[in-house]
């Protein structure tokens, strides 16, 4: 076996492995696993254009025995190529050497991505998935817990609009930043976005938590002085679930506030909605959960680091005399 870059004549069948995986659910006790999966379905899941990706396949054979798939944005002009990876894929042809062929696609990532650059990997996976052993052993730790929360039919609740709220602007950015820190554990903050720059990159795709693809997207913020909630509300205009994403000070009642305003931003209701949340966002659990959530999926956010980042020290100044 060996392991290489994908290439153009793979894709078909990386895309038939990436089909099949998601058409045969490994936990039958969650009917709406599939749901899961519609975002990144597709062949456009696996190539998005505004990123940078890696593609590598294992070959046993001349046979495509299994893919790894990250991506990851540059974070500005200057530095062109992504720091950080987030794995999206890791799909492995069910046989008895599927754990070797996944550990070696797992290596053979790590050690490009170092070459290239990248300081750290990331990847979500659902807690009882099989080749979550995989990746610990491949040194990625658990950093977070995210909770993905599924209504087939949300009802709003009865609490009055936040006072504050209004449309995003262009200048929200830095008091947007300033919230994310503010509502997400100084461990957390520090492995996904220890900058504004970094999280200016990077929050509309894995800080950002679950994001729809083919929607109308809607950002409302609450401004109290200072922004003390934000919420995205995505319009599916397919199959796909509507998509809700939240940001909020555990100040009651704003996260019940926010929820419903979630929910109004959205308008029809008929279709089904999600959300991911950390286990840190547990307020903004509980308003989802009175407003006929259920929790669809768990995940275990793991990291590894591939190379530390040594902060630059700051030039002294240096007394003359004469």
């Amino acid at each position: 076996m060996k392991v290489r870059a994908a290439g153009l004549l793979d894709l078909s069948r990386i895309e038939e492995l990436h089909r099949s995986a998601d058409s045969q659910p490994k936990e039958a006790s969650v009917p709406a696993a599939r749901l899961w999966s519609l975002l990144s379905s597709t062949l456009s899941a696996l190539l998005p254009l505004s990123q940078e990706t890696l593609i590598y396949v294992a070959e046993d054979a001349g046979k495509v025995a299994g893919f790894i798939q990250a991506s990851g944005k540059p974070v500005g002009l200057d530095l062109p190529r992504a720091k950080v990876l987030q794995v999206l894929n890791l799909q492995v042809v069910d046989s008895a050497e599927s754990e070797d062929v996944a550990s070696a696609l797992v290596d053979h990532l790590s050690n490009q991505a170092l070459q290239r650059g990248v300081h750290r990997l990331f990847v979500r996976l659902p807690d009882r998935d099989p080749l979550l052993p995989v990746f610990r052993l491949r040194g990625f730790r658990q950093y977070a817990t995210e909770q993905i929360l599924f209504a087939e039919q949300a009802r709003k609740g009865i609490t009055p609009a936040p006072e504050g709220a209004r449309q995003v602007r262009r200048g929200d950015g830095r008091g947007l930043y300033h919230l994310y820190r503010k509502v997400t554990p100084e461990h957390v903050s520090q492995l996904e976005a220890p900058t504004y720059r970094e999280w200016r990159a990077l929050h509309g795709e894995w800080t950002g938590r679950l994001r729809a693809r083919g929607s109308n997207k809607e950002e409302v913020v609450i401004d109290r002085n200072e922004l003390a909630g934000w919420v995205i509300a995505e319009r599916s205009s397919g199959a796909q679930p509507h998509t809700l994403n939240f940001l909020v000070l555990p100040e009651p009642p704003l996260p019940d506030e926010l929820a419903d305003l979630g929910l109004s931003l959205l308008g029809d209701l008929r279709t089904p909605v999600w959300s991911s949340l950390r286990h840190y966002d547990s307020h903004m659990i509980d308003a989802l959960r009175g407003r006929g959530f259920s929790v669809l999926l768990t995940q275990m956010l793991l990291v590894k680091e591939l190379a530390l980042r040594v902060p630059v020290a700051e030039k002294g100044l240096v007394p003359s005399f004469g």
